[in-house]
């Protein structure tokens, strides 16, 4: 099975079932010197772990964090960084009446039909619980990022027809995790949260999206092509399990715009050079970096793991069947997909800040760098 590494330079290899002995992951490409510990890669962890809140799943993971390699007295060595989580609470019988009767909208089928073969518990490697060890890599770029003065933010903006209004970087910051849904405008919070548990109490589950900006980008990243920012970083999101779709800048609402109108202006700015007016191809034209924020959104379907009666076969036994999916399941993603989402951006976006020669590691060792909190897009879809 291929598929398991993501990355150029910073290389991101994972490996792991749900309900195997435990998750892991290996980190190539992390420059010597970065002041780096569990704690660290904890606490962006515990933003994902499963059973915390009453709109997560109760399974009871701790995703503890051991570090096996690749730091010295505290300091990364710029030897691969090896990281090992630990599955505490799998109950693989719950799956036992999947492993011929493919359960609706899921990897059951599909990976039995490629490999001959799968993982049945929990869903085996197809399982959204592979995530954990994106979010431990992405807490690594995530510090080396901040000391280049880049830094990425996302909230949720939407969960079934409830959408937030426009909130600003720096609204992102100060209330993402001061609410269970993780969105940003507290009041939409509210009702994204009755929304969830009304579906919760029906036993469904329902979709939405996050926003997400990336401050501090240089300009000149990324080729044109198959090698484009807005590529890569697509790859990156749509490998989010549940990931249907992805923009940037204005999105899917550039096909109602004429050329007049959607084309970026140019000006010159503080430093002489050009620079777009609006921003509306979100910090990213011809593939590359113009040195503005990069933002967009990331749409999530509902949780296909569901308690309803739902219909499948049973390709041994030939039979028609109805099924009932008994476990531990979200039902909504995008509150525990925000810190997903955002590992796998600081991910990316490191990458590119390295194939670009553009991360200093004598700067690795001091304060974390400046980035813009002023600026902040236009929002067309809330325009």
């Amino acid at each position: 099975m291929n598929g398991n590494r993501f990355g150029r330079l910073f290389q991101v290899t994972t490996y792991g079932e749900s309900h195997g002995p435990g998750m892991g992951v290996v980190v190539s490409g992390c420059p010597a010197g970065l002041e780096l510990d569990e704690e660290t890669i904890q606490r962006e962890l515990d933003r994902r772990k499963p059973g915390q809140s009453m709109i997560t799943t109760s399974r009871g993971e701790p995703d503890e964090v051991t570090i096996n390699s690749g730091v010295q007295d505290g300091y990364t060595t710029g030897t691969p960084i090896g990281m090992t989580i630990q599955n505490k609470d799998a109950e693989s019988g719950k799956y036992e009446p999947f492993v011929t009767a493919p359960r609706p909208s899921h990897g059951d089928f599909t990976y039995s039909a490629k490999f001959g073969t799968r993982n049945w518990g929990g869903g085996g490697r197809s399982s959204a619980r592979e995530t954990v060890n994106w979010v431990a890599a992405g807490a690594i770029a995530k510090e080396v990022l901040e000391h280049e003065g880049v830094q990425v933010k996302a909230h949720v903006n939407q969960i079934g027809d409830v959408e937030a209004p426009e909130v600003s970087f720096e609204e992102m910051l100060e209330h993402t995790e001061d609410n269970d849904v993780r969105c940003a405008h507290p009041e939409t919070a509210e009702e994204m949260q009755e929304l969830i548990e009304d579906y919760q109490e029906r036993g469904d589950s329902i979709g939405g999206s996050i926003y997400f900006e990336i401050r501090g980008v240089p300009r000149g990243l990324g080729a044109p092509r198959f090698d484009s920012v807005e590529a890569r970083l697509g790859q990156a999101m749509m490998s989010v399990p549940a990931s249907t779709a992805f923009e940037f800048g204005r999105g899917r609402d550039a096909r109602t715009i004429p050329g007049k109108e959607h084309n970026d202006d140019w000006e010159f700015g503080d430093d002489g050079d050009p620079v777009p007016v609006e921003n509306d191809h979100g910090g990213l034209q011809g593939g590359i970096t113009t040195g503005e924020p990069i933002y967009g959104e990331v749409t999530l379907h509902a949780p296909t793991s569901i308690p309803k009666k739902q219909q499948t076969v049973d390709w041994e036994t030939g039979e028609q069947k109805e099924i009932q999916v008994v476990g531990r399941h979200d039902p909504v993603l995008p509150p525990r997909g925000v810190p997903v989402v955002e590992a796998m951006l600081n991910v990316t976006m490191l990458d590119f800040m390295l194939l670009g020669g553009r991360v200093n590691p004598d700067r690795l060792d001091g304060q974390p760098g400046e980035y813009d909190t002023d600026y902040h897009p236009s929002s067309p879809r809330n325009e």
